[in-house]
């Protein structure tokens, strides 16, 4: 059985406004995307992994990889439309290489954060139920809105989960539903655990934790530097 990591390097990083995609900034001396394949490179459950990534800058990636030596990295994909897209290319990129019922784990590029104990119950967890997300309790108050303005409807925090990356599926299950998306022209999920929930499937949790930050604005370099302070073990306490 494989364990195959798919990074997710497709957005452009529009919100962040900068001259590169966010997974290509600088933090801590080297670039996000860099601290994110680490994460993996060292985790001895994962075989191989594959990225997504916006064309323009897959020249830049190749050299990124050389210099850094990042060594389990076995192809590059060029990204979607959307972000559905960018999973669904890694996916049917993988159909010639993976059998039903090896594992895929997918995960933001920008999520550079990411303890070796996270990824180890996510996969124990996969194994055991057929997919897994990083997941944690939601603990502040939430309102429904219809347009973003006000609301007046509590929701019950005690019933909802805050879903996270990274998200580890069998291969086999996973790769039909976003066939079946395909041919049904959907290409707007934002994650794949989504298109599980669409299609009527369960999604099983794994524990997340707090500081799984996904660099999205300016502020979350300095967030993000801060918390690499801190070790492996009080992150995912």
């Amino acid at each position: 059985m494989k364990n195959v990591a798919i990074i997710l390097a497709g957005g452009i990083g529009s919100r962040m406004g900068g001259p590169m995609p966010k997974q290509f900034l600088s933090l801590n001396d080297k670039p996000v995307i860099v601290h994110t394949l680490e994460n993996f490179q060292k985790n001895a459950q994962v075989d191989s992994i594959i990225i997504v990534c916006v064309k323009d800058w897959i020249s830049h990636l190749k050299e990124i990889l050389e210099e850094y030596k990042i060594s389990k990295v076995t192809a590059i994909v060029e990204g979607g439309e959307t972000g559905h897209d960018s999973t669904r290319n890694g996916l049917f990129s993988l159909r010639d290489y993976l059998s039903d019922d090896d594992f895929v784990i997918i995960h933001d590029a920008a999520r550079p954060i990411l303890p070796q104990a996270a990824i180890n119950d996510m996969l124990r967890v996969a194994h055991d139920k057929g997919n897994a997300s990083l997941a944690i309790p939601c603990y502040e108050t939430v309102i429904y809105t219809d347009n973003g303005e006000d609301g007046n409807k509590q929701l019950d925090r005690s019933k909802i989960m805050r879903i996270q990356t990274p998200q580890a599926y069998k291969f086999g299950p996973m790769v039909k539903l976003y066939e079946k998306a395909e041919a049904e022209n959907k290409h707007d999920f934002i994650y794949a655990d989504l298109v599980l929930i669409y299609y009527g499937e369960t999604v099983y949790f794994s524990k997340g934790f707090t500081n799984n930050i996904k660099i999205t604005r300016k502020e979350d370099i300095p967030l993000c530097k801060a918390l690499m302070t801190f070790s492996e073990e009080e992150l995912f306490s």
